[in-house]
């Protein structure tokens, strides 16, 4: 949403005028390729979106804070002394999170706020909704406190508001995207040492287009347990041969080959050349895009949806008649799920001229074969969270 229309939505809720708001916007984010990875020692490739959540924030005397939505009915208004005393099972307690987690870091609020959000990421669909709600609010609190901004604890603190009050237990790679995307670059990032670097995106002619299966994940909790937990059999199994090996995509493709005789449990050994070839297929990737080759990066992501697919099994029927049907516009270079799988969304590098095409068959062959209506979101690659300051 443009600057000066969450000024105006702000001041019809919460009355006065635009002077002293503020108004921020954090991303989406999509991992463009590197799934699964990311708790096996691996690299992962996320890139913040064009779109994300917006936040108007303006203090208020009486210390109280108040939180709305222009996409959700509830609200809340509560004393300072009061956030974080109990959570409510509201949206609210993404942003009350990250207050927690910044006033354990000895960052109090010195007034009262009023808080509007205005998100246009579709919840449920694997593009980070959440993190884009705690970095934006930590982003917020700290610049209207005058304190410094550092997008890297950002993101920490982000995280452990979303594990530890909220209760989710996911890693670090959404809120990291999220605080420090950079327009037209993608994240290289080596999740367990936060070792990352910005890798040019620049994609010309060419659109990413992020498929919505409106499929709802709701296997993803177990079979994620699941697949954590076959990935430490499979290292424990590589670890008779190679003792000081940590985690399973430190193993280089040649060497699982050479020892896949090792393994009696053809699962595990899927697994484990999922993970392998997955963090290889992340490197190469990374070399495609520099070299500016977008042919041989759309092979990979194809590679990528097979291996999840076949390998990894955490694709679905709505995930894969996506990828299939996309695979088949001319110009579509390639497709792939992203995010956790059993649902959520596919994402494709399509030629800008094939875009309206794709939508259109897309969207037809996937309601015929599941029953769906499906969501396309074409977008580029934007920037991390920022003031949107001097922006219509």
């Amino acid at each position: 949403m443009k600057k000066n229309e969450m000024e105006q939505l702000f001041i019809s809720k919460f009355g006065g005028s635009s002077e002293s708001l503020h108004v921020f916007n954090a991303p989406g984010r999509v991992n463009l390729i590197g799934e699964h990875i990311d708790y096996n020692g691996g690299y992962v490739f996320p890139a913040a979106l064009e779109f994300g959540t917006t936040l108007a924030i303006r203090k208020r005397a009486d210390g109280k804070v108040s939180f709305a939505s222009s996409n959700l009915p509830y609200t809340a208004e509560l004393k300072l002394e009061e956030l974080g005393t109990s959570k409510t099972g509201e949206w609210i307690d993404y942003p009350i999170g990250t207050y927690v987690e910044l006033k354990k870091l000895g960052i109090s609020l010195t007034s009262g706020y009023d808080l509007l959000f205005h998100g246009e990421i579709p919840n449920g669909s694997g593009l980070s909704s959440s993190a884009s709600i705690e970095v934006v609010t930590a982003f917020a609190f700290l610049s209207m406190e005058g304190k410094e901004t550092n997008k890297v604890e950002i993101a920490r603190l982000s995280q452990r508001a979303e594990n530890q009050y909220v209760g989710v237990n996911s890693g670090i790679m959404d809120q990291f995207a999220v605080a420090n995307g950079a327009q037209d670059h993608a994240i290289l990032l080596m999740c367990d040492t936060l070792e990352y670097k910005l890798v040019p995106f620049r994609t010309g002619a060419y659109k990413l287009v992020i498929s919505n299966t409106k499929k709802r994940r709701g296997l993803v909790d177990s079979k994620y347990n699941e697949r954590r937990s076959e990935c430490d059999e499979a290292l424990a199994i590589l670890q008779k041969r190679e003792p000081s090996l940590e985690f399973l995509a430190h193993l280089k493709p040649e060497q699982l080959e050479q020892w896949q005789g090792d393994f009696s449990n053809e699962v595990l050994l899927k697994r484990a050349k999922h993970v392998v070839e997955e963090n290889a297929r992340v490197l190469k990737s990374v070399d495609a895009l520099s070299a500016n080759d977008l042919k041989t990066f759309g092979e990979l992501m194809n590679a990528s949806h097979d291996s999840l697919r076949d390998l990894y099994e955490v694709s679905c029927l709505e995930l894969d008649v996506m990828v299939e049907e996309a695979r088949k516009i001319d110009g579509t270079l390639g497709a792939r799920m992203t995010g956790a799988g059993f649902g959520g969304c596919t994402v494709s590098l399509v030629h800008e001229d094939s875009v309206e095409r794709f939508v259109a068959e897309v969207g037809q062959a996937y309601k015929e074969r599941t029953g769906l209506d499906g969501e396309f979101y074409v977008c580029g690659v934007g920037d991390g969270v920022h003031e949107m300051k001097g922006e219509k």
